[in-house]
């Protein structure tokens, strides 16, 4: 499948132009879908995979996010535990379904629909806590690929925006709030932390950098401790001296992970 990536640029551009450019949100979120569709451009040549391969993983990271934009729209929110489930919203604005308001929009940004149902899945599962079982080989690494990114960047947007606005809490709260016993515990076993066990806004901040225990390519992990991002999300101050040692402890604990990988 022949991907026009100025095409995609430019639809993905009148796309967004529907929405308020001002609002930093949606600033936010532009900014977002171009770098980790750059992230899985690199990640894609790590692995020295063929250039339609490669364009076609550079394509995913622009479309992964379009749901974000109707969300916030729709919503008045990032939080799909708020709102809706972004993913599967993107999917159907996307190919058609029964979240969007009309035909699916993929045939503005290709031609082809060779290539639709890997497309489909990955923007469906990008976000899921684990992708689905059974996936053909190919599809399951540009899954992967794709979640790989979209996690270095979340690592990204978790310093340069002020975590009160991300996690929708206030300075004092997220300043002296302590890390709950369970997501101390999901830590240490080394996977994602599970949204239901999230407890204070602190809580939030140890669940996006145990993002990493989740990261499938060397390159990835290369990209994370090049960017610096980790660190200084492991070196969040606190007011609250129990919440400084439990800090000290992650950092440890991550050192000790990454020397591993």
């Amino acid at each position: 499948m022949k991907i026009e990536r100025e095409r995609v640029r430019e639809t993905f551009r009148e796309y967004t132009d529907a929405y308020d450019a001002t609002d930093e949100k949606i600033k936010l979120k532009i900014d977002h879908t171009y770098r980790v569709a750059e992230l899985c451009e690199r990640i894609a040549k790590a692995e020295q995979m063929e250039k339609t391969e490669v364009d076609l993983a550079w394509l995913l990271g622009m479309l992964h996010d379009v749901g974000r934009f109707e969300q916030l729209r729709r919503y008045g929110t990032f939080s799909d535990a708020d709102s809706i489930d972004h993913a599967a919203l993107g999917a159907d604005i996307l190919f058609g379904g029964p979240l969007s308001a009309g035909e699916g929009l993929i045939r503005t940004y290709v031609d082809d629909a060779a290539e639709d149902e890997v497309i489909e899945t990955a923007i469906r599962v990008h976000s899921a806590y684990r992708i689905p079982e059974g996936l053909a080989p190919r599809t399951e690494k540009l899954c992967h690929i794709l979640r790989d990114a979209d996690k270095i960047d979340i690592l990204r947007v978790n310093v340069d925006v002020p975590l009160e606005e991300i996690y929708n809490t206030t300075t004092e709260e997220l300043r002296n709030a302590a890390v709950t016993p369970a997501v101390m515990d999901s830590f240490y076993e080394h996977h994602a932390t599970l949204r239901s066990i999230k407890r204070t806004p602190v809580d939030h901040v140890v669940g996006h950098i145990s993002l990493v225990f989740e990261l499938v390519f060397p390159e990835s992990v290369r990209i994370v401790k090049e960017q610096g991002y980790l660190e200084k999300l492991l070196h969040f101050e606190s007011r609250n001296a129990v919440t400084n040692a439990q800090f000290a402890e992650l950092r440890a604990e991550m050192e000790r992970y990454l020397k591993g990988r």
